[in-house]
């Protein structure tokens, strides 16, 4: 239960169950009326005062920060003046001293849909889906460093510690799937983004709100999902009767730890774990997908069988993999799915931190990117699940629209693109203009910041940002600290 701060203090050493049952109205009361209502939520029992465009939220996240002005912000200006002496009219600081002359986008831009959108080349299979889909031009972050700008999105805070977004808002609205995790993290197949498991991490909110990591389309997706094999002897009956005793057991500890709320999270971490053996491998089953639903995802042949060369075969194959996995995670009750992009620190590089060169690096993560989204949303949208799923596309911040080492780009924590689609967006629109550049927002005064995406993402899952919080240190935390507004233009 959020904390209210009208609450006497004494109150705090209940567990949100001890209260909810011992009080009549308040939450605990919304928490009733949804049980009677015929909620499936088994959790949370937070409510906001607003009426829920959406259920579920799929954040698709491209780790190593996305060029805007390559992909979705078209500037004529650096057309223009391609090549040239870069001058932003005032002293530039970057990361990497990535102040070389004008570098236009290295695809062309070309019109899509019926609001005419202007799209990199290498992202246009996203165009048969612009009508749907909201861009915001103009987002800002308060670091140029990856593993602080990285945290801010994912948590809201340039410091770990923080629970991330999945995880308050399974907090606040609870599961819809007893035997499925509320939130699951899809990480790149490479590895881990940075700051890890923190972006996750359900911090001091009650443990079992972590994000669960699964690596769909692998043999292993989740570790020990399966029996081992020098365990034969294990029947159906007799791990029923073990699992019931460590109930038991479980239980019988914890009588002995009341209010300890870690002890009560790890006894439903290990019973979700249990249920999980038996549903997990079915939601997790690609090849139960019908053929033309592999065809949409490109799924069906396999990646060494595709006409690409072989990065962008690869890119495609696994983030449609992952897009795939994510779906059927939804739409067997999961709320929040988080997909991760490129994450390799080798060289050639393979994420979207593109210093030496867009084309070689952007090439094949923004096409297999845009392929997996494209087919999500089509997917989505025949199932009649796009109207209540909310798709936020993000990255850490953007780059910068002078070159570096003649063909890349350094990092722009002042301006870079995200866009939204689905539950409750008002599609075919573009808002917050960039300067002529794409190196800051046109209006400095007003720009976009991730707190302003979380706040609309909550407002449109029926939630109050501001009254999302947990009592922490003497202080009501919550995702968009003390931050915010709800993105009005956005919404249908």
């Amino acid at each position: 239960m959020p904390y209210d701060s009208s609450m006497p203090t004494s109150r705090r050493g209940l567990s949100r169950r001890d209260f909810l049952m011992r009080t009549g109205g308040g939450f605990g009361g919304l928490a009733l009326q949804a049980m009677l209502a015929g909620s499936s939520s088994s959790e949370g029992g937070f409510r906001g005062l607003r009426t829920p465009r959406c259920k579920r939220v799929i954040q698709l996240f491209m780790s190593g920060a996305a060029s805007h002005l390559d992909l979705f912000d078209y500037k004529p200006q650096l057309v223009k003046y391609d090549g040239q002496k870069s001058d932003f009219g005032e002293p530039v600081e970057t990361f990497q001293d990535g102040l070389g002359p004008w570098l236009k986008p290295v695809w062309p831009f070309a019109p899509h849909g019926q609001c005419g959108k202007l799209l990199g080349e290498t992202v246009a299979p996203l165009g048969k889906h612009v009508d749907d889909i909201a861009f915001v031009h103009n987002c800002v972050s308060k670091s140029g460093v990856h593993s602080q700008a990285t945290l801010l999105q994912t948590t809201g805070f340039q410091l770990p510690g923080f629970p991330g977004a999945g995880c308050w808002v399974g907090y606040g609205l609870g599961s819809l799937n007893e035997n499925l995790p509320t939130f699951v993290v899809l990480p790149d197949h490479r590895g881990l983004p940075s700051n890890g498991v923190k972006n996750w991490d359900a911090a001091f909110l009650p443990s079992q709100h972590s994000g669960t990591v699964i690596y769909g389309g692998t043999a292993t997706p989740i570790a020990d999902l399966h029996p081992h094999r020098v365990g034969d002897y294990v029947t159906q009956a007799s791990e029923a009767e073990a699992l019931a005793l460590m109930e038991r057991l479980n239980r019988a500890h914890q009588a002995t730890h009341s209010g300890d709320e870690r002890l009560d999270a790890r006894i439903r971490s290990y019973e979700l774990a249990a249920r999980m053996q038996l549903a997990a491998p079915e939601a997790l089953d690609l090849k139960a997908e019908p053929a033309h639903i592999l065809r949409l995802y490109g799924l069906d042949a396999g990646p060494q069988q595709w006409p690409q060369e072989i990065n962008d075969q690869e890119e495609a194959f696994y983030f449609a993999q992952k897009c795939l996995t994510a779906r059927r995670l939804l739409e067997r009750g999961v709320r929040f799915v988080q997909v991760w992009s490129g994450n390799d620190n080798s060289h050639p590089r393979r994420n979207w931190d593109s210093h030496e060169d867009i084309r070689r690096d952007h090439g094949p993560l923004s096409r297999g990117m845009a392929l997996g989204a494209a087919a999500l949303i089509a997917d989505l949208k025949q199932r009649g699940m796009l109207d209540d799923t909310l798709i936020l596309w993000t990255t850490e911040f953007g780059r910068m629209p002078s070159s570096q080492a003649g063909k890349g780009r350094d990092h722009n924590p002042f301006a870079f693109t995200s866009w939204l689609c689905g539950g409750g967006i008002r599609g075919g629109v573009s808002i917050g203009e960039s300067d002529e550049w794409g190196y800051k927002p046109l209006d400095r005064k007003n720009p976009t910041t991730g707190y302003d995406l979380h706040a609309t993402m909550l407002h449109l899952l029926g939630i109050d940002h501001t009254k999302l919080t947990w009592r922490h240190n003497g202080i009501d935390r919550r995702l968009t600290d003390v931050h915010g507004h709800v993105l009005e233009k956005l919404l249908a």
